[in-house]
């Protein structure tokens, strides 16, 4: 196998920066054209399947050309978001951390401009990575001047006309110098990238991995057909028996995305929303807990999810099809990353079965049918899976061994049999009490009466659930010191709860919320005061702590 260390023109820090993070081997993308631009002016148009490490193979050669005596920008490398911007900064800086005089600075939007101007005055900058709107704004102030900008990425090509970037881009070109090397990075051809290649570069070379247009093959493509009204509720099932699933659910509008998040943090489920209207520190907040998987699920529009890039999401969920076959090429792409195998779920209803065909065929994978799994197999695949747990756990026996004896006496009256029963029911009985309220087959359309119906219509669901049967008297007053100048929302309210409570086993009972300017107040069920109060206080919110206590 061809290591990185064997290609004699990659100098030995950057070879160093590597083996850290743990990148040997070259992949296809990068054997073609890192040598390519190493020797090479000529621009290029390189196409490859995401996650097969594009952003090193312009990194690379980029970080090794750069002239480390000149104190101006020799590099720009604009990306259609923010989340992508800030993605490829941190890889590059990982490329060239041994290269101490090797300045990158990103530039996007969302964060005052100030400081990054004080980046740009305070820093000799060797690379540039940005988006549009912010690049051109950072121009027109006569702050950022690229007169000498040697080499040009447009990374995600085909996602900049779409996302309409068109005209910034023109104004940028304008700004720079005619001599440079254009290099366009994408992992469809579409219409967009030709409409870029015919405007901005001069005789390019193709270099492809693979077919145009092509999914993973470390990708398995399959769906499941449910009635509209009972999506939400095949969402559910499809997550349960994936004991393992990290993954992200696309939705195809904003206010999709929001709903689809509460309800799913209203059941109990680890999740949090990535869209286009969240504040820049809301969307590192949010992107942060789901890269150190705090989060289980990230529900998110496809522009919010541009420049994802983590290794070990198991699962893509399209709860809405895309409208192009590139697009679901690109939500797949997040999954079946770095070698790993992956998995890329569509929920569709009848009619949409004729768009899947379309996409069988643009990208030339075949999707296999599923049943909606009922909770009979749920269940046993949950319990299953626990057990396979509780098999291979390693116990520190010189810290269980001063307790056990009294493990030992609390335990003697029951016999294996039903000591088994009660762990197990310890840990499924949500799942089992769950699915005995309903129909073991939502396949078809008949619906057992006791289904509720605001579980069925996501519009319907609240930021709180509240049985009738409870008082008012079982629920308690709770005062908190943030409110939305903190960038506090319902939403995150509720998984600061959750994440205080740390309970699976049931859902909890939580009465009216107001967010107010500089404070919160909600209402919990009085049982599970004394963990909030305990919880949150260990909490940061933004680097906040917080201050939680009982409102008389």
């Amino acid at each position: 196998m061809e290591t990185f260390k064997e290609y004699n023109f990659l100098s030995p820090k950057i070879i160093q920066a590597l083996e850290d993070i743990g990148f040997l081997s070259p992949t296809t993308i990068q054997k073609k054209v890192i040598p390519f631009l190493l020797k090479s002016e000529k621009d290029i148009i390189a196409l490859a399947q995401t996650g097969t490490g594009k952003t090193a193979s312009f990194g690379l050669p980029i970080i090794q050309k750069i002239n480390l005596e000149l104190d101006y920008p020799q590099a720009l490398i604009l990306c259609p978001t923010r989340e992508l911007c800030i993605q490829i900064t941190r890889d590059l800086c990982c490329y060239s951390k041994y290269i101490s005089l090797m300045k990158i600075i990103p530039l996007y939007g969302g964060v005052k401009i100030d400081n990054q101007i004080k980046s740009l005055h305070n820093k000799k900058t060797h690379i540039i990575v940005g988006t549009p709107g912010r690049i051109l704004d950072l121009i027109r102030r006569n702050e950022l001047h690229l007169s000498n900008i040697k080499y040009l990425v447009i990374d995600e090509a085909d996602e900049m006309l779409n996302m309409g970037f068109k005209e910034e881009l023109d104004s940028i070109m304008i700004k720079l110098p005619k001599r440079r090397q254009n290099l366009l990075f994408s992992a469809t051809m579409s219409k967009y990238m030709n409409v870029i290649a015919h405007s901005y570069l001069m005789d390019p070379i193709e270099i492809i991995t693979g077919k145009k247009n092509i999914g993973s093959d470390d990708v398995k493509h399959i769906y499941y057909i449910s009635n509209p009204n009972k999506k939400y509720l095949a969402l559910k099932r499809i997550v349960d028996i994936n004991p393992d699933i990290y993954g992200i659910i696309f939705c195809r509008t904003r206010k999709g995305t929001k709903e689809i998040a509460e309800s799913l943090i209203q059941d109990g489920y680890n999740a949090d929303a990535l869209y286009g209207d969240l504040s820049q520190a809301q969307r590192e907040f949010v992107m942060n807990r789901f890269r150190k998987k705090k989060l289980q699920f990230l529900v998110a529009t496809d522009i919010a999810a541009r420049g994802i890039d983590i290794n070990d999401i198991t699962h893509v969920i399209n709860y809405n099809l895309p409208d192009e076959s590139e697009i679901y090429v690109h939500r797949s792409g997040r999954t079946g990353r770095a070698g790993n195998t992956g998995i890329s779920v569509s929920i569709i209803h009848y009619r949409e079965i004729r768009i899947l065909r379309e996409f069988e065929k643009k990208i030339g994978k075949k999707f296999e049918k599923i049943m909606i799994p009922s909770g009979k197999e749920i269940c046993q695949k949950q319990l299953l899976h626990f057990i396979e747990k509780v098999k291979n756990v390693v116990v520190d026996e010189p810290s269980i061994t001063k307790f056990f004896p009294d493990i030992q006496k609390k335990l003697e009256s029951f016999d294996r049999e039903e000591l088994i029963k009660r762990f197990s029911w310890i840990e499924f009985n949500r799942f089992i009490s769950y699915y005995n309220n309903y129909e073991d087959d939502i396949n078809n359309e008949i619906y057992s009466s006791k289904i509720d119906s605001s579980m069925i219509h996501v519009k319907k669901k609240k930021y709180f659930v509240k049985s009738k049967k409870l008082k008012k008297e079982s629920f308690s007053k709770l005062f908190l010191n943030i409110g939305y100048k903190d960038h506090l929302t319902k939403l995150r309210l509720i998984n600061l709860i959750n994440e205080a409570v740390s309970t699976k086993k049931s859902r909890i009972d939580i009465g009216n919320i107001e967010i107010l300017s500089n404070f919160s107040l909600f209402e919990v069920k009085k049982c599970y005061q004394k963990k909030i109060l305990m919880g949150i206080s260990k909490i940061n919110h933004f680097g906040k702590p917080i201050f939680i206590k009982i409102k008389n």
